[in-house]
């Protein structure tokens, strides 16, 4: 037990366990609106300086990475926000994900993993409701669906075509086109030879409006398959002859979520020895003691009367196994069982009971086996709140048997939140005190706070994730985990027991201690960043290192400079570089003899892959009807940014570049079927990225533009794309400065098919840069910048998020009348608590009238996490 004991204690302390947690203003957006978050970043149940620089990224539901940022992490706490851009995010599911360098030495499965459904007033125009149903025919499984379509009134969108593509990732399974009925619905029947297909299938939809406009809209099908994915779990890892076992059970339908089965065990003579009935979430227990030999089958039945058969795990012949009871208060009852058969082979052999939490060991013993059951009552109070492993070793140090445990420490930081009246009127100043404390004293810490509109902003409280299922729960097991905040919202003996339910069919864990007794512990390639690091080397044109080369370095047009020298490689280093993302970094060698011959080398950047998320089950299918108050509200937030401004012609204006100046394209149309103005790409980061939801029309698939009526009909012939009237493929969009378009073209047809026939293609797409009046004369710099040189290297890395300000406004009785929409109404991330565990804060309510939800979340001095809800009227 020493050994062990003693690699896993070197273990926490050479490789400790970071953890991150990301808490947002809200469970769900709409495009053009903030995305706020402040990130807990711990180790070892503290508040974490090991890592200062924290990742948060924002991926689609195709896992397509759409933003990443960058904050820095100030004593284990930092804040920023994601701007949703009407031009480059469109309405559906999407995944927030946060991690540090030092995170990525590990299992990306614990980075911090969240889905967010983002719905859209902007570039959508027609609502739509989905219904899917999987039967089988023949073997073969069918999918019918059923679609309703509506305009934004509502109304039904009769009698429109509609064409639609069944795709599994880049391969068309099915295709096809059909009409809207009189009520506005849809009908279609989906089927393939494979269910695994079909079920990873995403259904792509175009209906055509008036105008030649159409509207794409996609959904998953996987929920339509309810036929349930039943595991068993028997407590301690295995059944063992004549040994009594607890087996827990999860059912699972097509949509990753929990249904309820009941249903009975029987063994292979067809008796019943269990009965099976899910308590929470799709989860059960049952109580068996198998026989040797034997062969056992659940046969279960679901809520609408299907019934299915499901084969238990073998049972062993001998073994030794744990029992575990967390279910008083204070203490763990453990027992270790064994049969008969594996009493006598270990008869006063010792065996070790460990038990560990976040990598650290809080408790460990020792027991010589000379019975069948040996009982054992382990304090509460030894361990942290969160997951505790227990692990049974044999002699000579091989785990036996597992089993996770939930400990809820009854000291842990309560908060508590009051206003200074029970109910306010619009736009009125609320007043809001925090207090914070354990049963020993006042806490101080850090928190965040947020306030919404309620009545616009509904959600079940059970499935949000919160700091307390975040850290405690879902941080420490692979996999999802349905409605979290379910275990943590109230305590009491019925959701502890499901929580123990949990525990044992989560059959992941962070911690094996196989690998850890044998010494097969990764390596650590990334260290905690400590800032912003930029690397490379400084060589001879000929390839030779330059040892005690200076470089300088500087930020924009900023005239200050950094200095750093090479090592005898060749080797270079700026540490803990300070610059926003976007900012221009110039590294040059001309301060050095012989500097035209030098050349530099730049080190790229490691980030982690993208991995499939486990938040699936969360996506929301039919997003305009679920998040229907919320866009209704969004839609009267950003109406003006809708309409059309009247526009008063001054002066003339030199004429803006166009596809007509091109001799190459003088054969379309002089009029586009669809312009986009330069100015649309204000903010926009990745020029590709914004015309994917801008270019109207246009269908963006396996890195090509497509017409999408045509492609909806499986033409596969792509757009050919022009910059400045010259040919490009896709890949050179990305050359294409954003802030640097005029203006961009579509041309759905080519009447004389001057540029088809050419180039082969179907369509054409113009992109028009700024220019230069006629007769500017190009200065010095600009021409040594259209010069490659290899002593002077300028790059736009990604650096810090600029620091952005929660927009708090302030009413009086002479302030201009108007409405404020706002559902975030306040936002807070740096909230201290002095040390009588008290702050307070002021804030505005919007014009909404209902309930105002406000959230406190944080963690104080000591490592105690807390969070708190209160409610007040506006009325």
């Amino acid at each position: 037990m020493n050994t062990i004991v003693e690699k896993t204690n070197t273990l926490a302390t050479q490789q400790p366990v970071e953890k991150i947690y990301l808490h947002l203003d809200k469970p769900y957006y709409a495009v053009g609106d903030t995305i706020w978050f402040k990130s807990y970043l711990t180790s070892h149940h503290q508040l974490a300086a090991l890592s200062k620089v924290v990742y948060v990224e924002l991926l689609n539901s195709q896992d397509s990475l759409m933003k990443t940022t960058m904050i820095p992490s100030h004593e284990g706490t930092g804040s920023g926000s994601l701007v949703l851009d009407p031009l480059i995010y469109k309405q559906g599911n999407y995944r927030i994900r946060a991690y540090t360098k030092y995170m990525m030495n590990f299992d990306p499965d614990y980075f911090f993993n969240k889905n967010i459904t983002i719905g859209d007033v902007f570039n959508k125009r027609v609502k739509s409701h989905a219904n899917f149903t999987a039967t089988s025919s023949n073997k073969s499984p069918v999918v019918d669906g059923r679609i309703r379509y509506t305009d934004e009134e509502g109304k039904p969108l009769a009698d429109k075509r509609v064409s639609w593509e069944l795709r599994r990732g880049t391969t068309s399974l099915a295709k096809g086109r059909g009409s809207t009925d009189k009520s506005g619905y849809l009908r279609v029947n989906l089927t393939t030879e494979q269910q695994q297909a079909l079920k990873e299938a995403v259904l792509n939809t175009t209906i055509s409006l008036d105008n030649n406009r159409s509207v794409n809209t996609s959904y998953t099908l996987r929920g339509a398959f309810q036929t349930p994915d039943i595991q068993f779990f028997p407590e301690g890892g295995y059944l063992i002859a004549d040994l009594p076992s607890e087996v827990a059970f999860k059912a699972v339908g097509g949509d990753g979520l929990g249904v309820a089965v009941q249903g009975k065990v029987v063994d292979q003579q067809g008796q019943e020895v269990a009965t099976i009935t899910t308590q929470h979430l799709g989860m059960g227990k049952f109580s068996l003691t198998p026989k040797a030999d034997a062969v056992y089958t659940a046969k279960v039945t679901t809520a609408n009367g299907a019934t299915y058969s499901y084969q238990l795990p073998k049972v062993r012949p001998f073994g030794t196994s744990l029992a575990i009871d967390p279910s008083d208060s204070l203490s763990i009852a453990v027992k270790i069982i064994s049969n008969e058969l594996y009493l006598q082979q270990n008869q006063n052999k010792v065996f070790s009971l460990v038990a560990q939490s976040d990598g650290v060991i809080y408790y460990a013993a020792q027991t010589a086996l000379n019975s069948n059951s040996i009982n054992a009552s382990v304090p509460k109070d030894k361990f942290p709140s969160g997951i505790v492993q227990f692990t049974l070793f044999s002699p000579a140090g091989i785990p036996l048997s597992e089993r996770l445990v939930f400990v809820q420490r009854p000291n842990e930081l309560r908060l508590t939140l009051r206003s200074d009246k029970k109910s306010y009127r619009a736009k009125e100043a609320v007043q809001l005190h925090l207090n914070a404390a354990t049963d020993s004293a006042q806490s101080v810490g850090t928190f965040s706070v947020a306030v919404i509109d309620e009545s616009k902003v509904p959600f079940n409280e059970n499935a949000e994730t919160t700091i307390l299922s975040s850290l405690l729960l879902t941080s420490d097991i692979k996999g999802y985990v349905e409605q979290p905040n379910y275990y943590f919202r109230e305590i009491t003996p019925e959701n502890r027991a499901n929580l123990d339910i949990l525990m044992l069919t989560q059959g992941y864990r962070r911690f094996d201690y196989k690998d850890i007794i044998s010494d097969k512990i990764p390596p650590i390639a990334f260290l905690p960043e400590q800032g912003i690091d930029i690397t490379g080397s400084l060589r001879l044109l000929n390839g030779i290192a330059v040892p005690n080369g200076k470089l300088e370095l500087s930020i924009g047009n900023d005239k200050k400079t950094v200095e750093t020298y090479s090592d005898d490689q060749g080797n270079f280093k700026f540490s803990n570089v300070m610059f926003t993302d976007s900012a221009q970094i110039t590294i040059s060698a001309r301060n050095n003899d012989n500097y035209k011959n030098l050349k530099i080398t730049l080190n790229g950047d490691a980030f982690p892959a993208i991995t499939p998320g486990f938040t699936a089950p969360d996506e929301v299918l039919n997003i305009d009807s679920t998040l229907t108050p919320y866009l209704k509200n969004s839609e009267r937030q950003y109406r003006t940014e809708r309409l059309l401004e009247e526009v008063v012609i001054t002066e003339r204006v030199a004429p803006k570049p166009r596809h007509t100046q091109y001799p190459a394209l003088s054969g379309l149309s002089p009029i586009p079927d669809h312009l986009i103005d330069g100015a649309r790409f204000s903010g926009c980061n990745l020029l590709i990225n914004c015309l994917q939801t801008a270019a109207m029309g246009l269908t963006f698939m396996d890195n090509n533009f497509f017409i999408t009526r045509d492609y909806n009909q499986g033409n596969r012939t792509p757009v050919q794309v022009f910059l400045n009237g010259m040919a490009i493929d896709v890949n050179g969009i990305n050359t294409v400065s954003p802030a640097e378009v005029e203006s961009v073209e579509i041309f759905l047809r080519d009447d004389l098919g001057t540029v088809n026939r050419t180039y082969q293609s179907n369509g054409v797409l113009v992109i028009n840069t700024k220019k230069k009046p006629e007769g500017t004369r190009i200065s010095k710099t600009e021409l040594e910048n259209l010069l490659p040189k290899s002593n002077i290297v300028t790059i736009t890395p990604l650096g810090y998020q600029a620091e952005r300000n929660f927009y708090l406004p302030k009413y009086t009785p002479t302030s201009a009348p108007g409405v404020d929409w706002r559902t975030t109404v306040y936002w807070n991330p740096d909230v201290i608590t002095d040390s009588e565990g008290k702050a307070s804060f002021q804030f505005y309510n919007a014009s909404g009238l209902g309930t105002y939800k406000a959230v406190v979340e944080g963690i104080d001095e000591n490592g105690n996490i807390g969070r708190a809800v209160y409610r007040y009227k506006v009325e």
